[in-house]
């Protein structure tokens, strides 16, 4: 009897161990498969790219300074490539997934395994396509906790909700984007925003799968917001409370407490919702931010916050600024600020090696032969920086790098602007809006501190940037509106506690000034994350040399790259 309870006791061990065994490799090991499946939106359905059938696709939960291995399966009919938003990556940009910047697509049929290297970050990234126009439904979101041996800055929540903001056409995604390409003009605007996924109560045929979030009163939740939205910036707020911002892109903030929030396309916002209100039905909404005249989806998507319990469903809405408000934006994008403490230090490089200034602007090109365009004035819509509107290379930059491939780039990107004029003047020779075109980079030592001024023009016309830094996040020192002016702006710097992002706004006509160690070797895209910019060339990629260390260098490539 004693043996058999002795065998029993090592089976039941035995068993537990495994599991846990089994546990940990499903943790640290993950699959997206990537395949189309049929949604209904708006009244009417239609096949969509997904990840493992979900629409937006699944959340991973990591801890920091984790790595991890996604098996990537395309089993749809066009090329893919998945990029991990705000996940540094060291030493192993292999994986990072812009197409021909960092690796070729993963073509149908074909399989790509991507490892993520956490390094620093905390709190909320996320991952999506980074190929053609396929982000506007296959991302996630990334949940990045504090090592188990640390906690939060802040009392930990009652519960923590993913709040994804997304965009939906009734047309299929890819006939938007060739339609943008054969047209040279601004793309269709989208017909619906969606939070989760779902347009919300104001539009037809969705008030049955509007997003619930159902809370209890006086408890406080992590709401994890992601602007995955491909073309536009975003007013989010929750009607009758405020909100409290507690992290951005990935790194922790000085509580910042609102009754609204403006969100750029790529970035993520760590936000404290406290339910202590009286309890019934709150609209929680976002709509856009557009500081151009161009053509933009002017509807809102909404959400209910449901206090538990039975109550009218006659929820209000949030107030929420007009769409043109840019010092509405301006003010909160300037009043983030880092988290310093014993336990969140930060290390704002105080001595600049290398600075560089680039403008950001929309330009145009002529209509060719025989054509008809419909970007300004008939003409074909490009974008640059510093005059040069990036184009892609048929085989990826990375390889050619690393294999000492010639003539795949070019190395003459400038590190100032090679024409200067008055950048946010209203009115502009039209000469200004033609760009060289190019595939330039620009190299930097191992370990140089940089400065990076980004200078928007009203060169076609003026509008806000969200640019975003791959492998890197930045601190932004300084933000103003019109021309950066290099004597005395400096002198306004914050080099005490500026946010640490990985997405910065350059505002319409404005300038914005970041700084980092460039300690991360390999091939970084830097790209306005704005689609139609992306498209039209707003790009230039950073090559950063090997260190002299082993440490200091970059990893060889995985052996199953995908192709070109």
């Amino acid at each position: 009897m004693l043996l058999s309870i002795k065998t029993f006791i090592w089976y039941i061990s035995s068993f537990l161990l495994f599991d846990e065994l089994l546990h940990c490799h499903a943790r640290n090991h993950y699959q997206f498969i990537v395949k189309e499946a049929p949604y209904t939106r708006l009244c009417s359905t239609k096949n969509i790219l997904t990840v493992n059938g979900q629409f937006p696709g699944p959340t991973l939960r990591l801890h920091a300074g984790e790595t991890i291995t996604v098996d990537v399966y395309n089993k749809g009919d066009y090329n893919i490539t998945i990029h991990w938003h705000g996940v540094k990556m060291p030493r192993y940009p292999w994986t990072d997934g812009p197409e021909y910047i960092t690796q070729c697509p993963i073509q149908p049929g074909s399989k790509f395994t991507q490892k993520l290297i956490l390094g620093s970050e905390e709190g909320t990234v996320w991952w999506h396509a980074h190929s053609e126009w396929f982000r506007a439904t296959v991302y996630g979101a990334i949940f990045v906790y504090p090592k188990p041996e640390t906690s939060y800055p802040f009392p930990k929540p009652h519960a923590e909700v993913p709040i994804l903001l997304g965009e939906w056409w009734k047309q299929d995604i890819t006939a938007v984007y060739e339609g943008l390409l054969a047209t040279g003009g601004d793309p269709n605007v989208s017909d619906a925003f969606t939070i989760n996924g779902q347009p919300g109560d104001l539009y037809p045929c969705s008030r049955p799968d509007t997003f619930k979030l159902n809370v209890k009163h006086g408890k406080t939740y992590l709401l994890r917001i992601v602007n995955a939205a491909l073309n536009d910036f975003l007013f989010f707020g929750i009607a009758g409370h405020q909100i409290t911002v507690v992290g951005a892109d990935g790194s922790y903030t000085k509580p910042l407490t609102r009754d609204f929030v403006v969100i750029g396309s790529g970035n993520t916002l760590d936000v404290l919702f406290h339910a202590n209100q009286k309890p019934g039905q709150y609209y929680m909404a976002a709509r856009a931010y557009s500081s151009s005249a161009i053509p933009l989806d002017n509807t809102t998507t909404t959400a209910i916050v449901k206090y538990n319990g039975n109550y009218p469903s006659s929820p209000s809405l949030p107030y929420l600024p007009y769409y043109n408000d840019t010092n509405a934006s301006f003010n909160f994008s300037a009043t983030l600020r880092s988290l310093v403490s014993e336990e969140c230090p930060i290390s704002v490089p105080l001595h600049v090696t290398t600075q560089i200034i680039s403008t950001v602007s929309v330009n145009a090109f002529p209509c060719g032969f025989n054509e008809t365009c419909l970007g300004s004035n008939g003409t074909r819509f490009r974008a640059s920086m510093n005059n040069i509107s990036f184009l892609l290379p048929s085989i990826d930059i990375l390889e050619a790098y690393y294999g000492n491939l010639y003539g795949v780039f070019g190395e003459s990107f400038p590190q100032f602007p090679p024409s200067i004029f008055n950048f946010t003047a209203q009115y502009l020779p039209l000469f200004l809006e033609i760009p060289k075109v190019g595939t330039e980079v620009f190299f930097l030592d191992y370990n140089s501190t940089v400065e990076l001024v980004l200078q928007g023009t009203n060169v076609v016309a003026g509008i806000d940037h969200p640019m975003h830094l791959h492998g890197y996040s930045f601190y932004v020192v300084g933000q103003g509106l019109g021309n950066f002016d290099p004597e005395k702006d400096p002198l306004g710097y914050n080099l005490i506690d500026p946010p640490l992002l990985n997405t910065v706004t350059v505002h319409k006509n404005g300038w914005a000034a970041v700084r980092f160690q460039a300690n991360n070797p390999g091939v970084w895209f830097m790209h306005c994350h704005l689609e139609r910019h992306l498209t039209w060339g707003m790009n230039v990629v950073f090559i950063v040399k090997d260190g002299q260390r082993q440490e200091e260098r970059l990893f060889p490539p995985p052996p199953d790259m995908p192709p070109c």
